[in-house]
């Protein structure tokens, strides 16, 4: 069986990493490593109003909000970069809760959730329109609305939370941070 030039035939054969240091100096052993930079966050995450939901790359969120803007159905008086941040901060709250980066599905939930996709009544198209007011401009309104939504609603399938839907929106209606807009 004829064999790859660059494949070795005895593993002792093959290139090991050779050390580029001077005769006589070697490299001091391993330290183990100490959380003591400023942005380290020691013990449990901090909660609380304005920490978010912090999670790996979940700004990727914002090119998958991006790649369903055809799935999004605006309202005359809606702006589309608000619509997109809100689309955006719920799917990243999603992906957060599975400790993941967002993916399709996380957007396509938060659609469901925000009324964007499928049946959704008048008053929560008013009701969301003031509740995403500059929320291009200003992370304030994405994390007010991600606060009011229930983790366990929101870890659903999308096909498990499409018939939920309208409960949701009445909830997000019914909720504090509604009344204060």
């Amino acid at each position: 069986m004829p064999t790859d030039p660059f494949v070795t035939a005895v593993p002792a054969d093959s290139p090991r990493q050779a050390q580029n240091l001077a005769p006589g100096v070697s490299l001091p052993p391993a330290r183990p490593s100490v959380g003591d930079r400023p942005g380290e966050v020691a013990g449990p995450w901090p909660r609380g109003a304005g920490f978010g939901s912090p999670g790996p790359n979940i700004g990727f969120a914002l090119t998958l909000v991006a790649r369903a803007r055809s799935r999004i159905t605006l309202a005359p008086n809606e702006h589309e970069p608000d619509a997109h941040a809100l689309v955006a901060a719920v799917a990243m709250k999603r992906a957060s809760l599975f400790g993941r980066a967002p993916v399709a599905a996380d957007v396509s939930c938060a659609l469901l959730v925000l009324g964007y996709e499928g049946p959704t009544s008048g008053d929560f198209v008013e009701w969301r329109i003031l509740a995403g007011v500059d929320a291009a401009h200003d992370y304030r309104p994405g994390q007010d609305l991600c606060a009011q939504i229930s983790p366990e609603d929101i870890r659903l399938d999308p096909r498990d939370l499409a018939p939920r839907a309208e409960s949701i929106h009445q909830h997000l209606r019914a909720s504090p941070a509604a009344t204060d807009s």
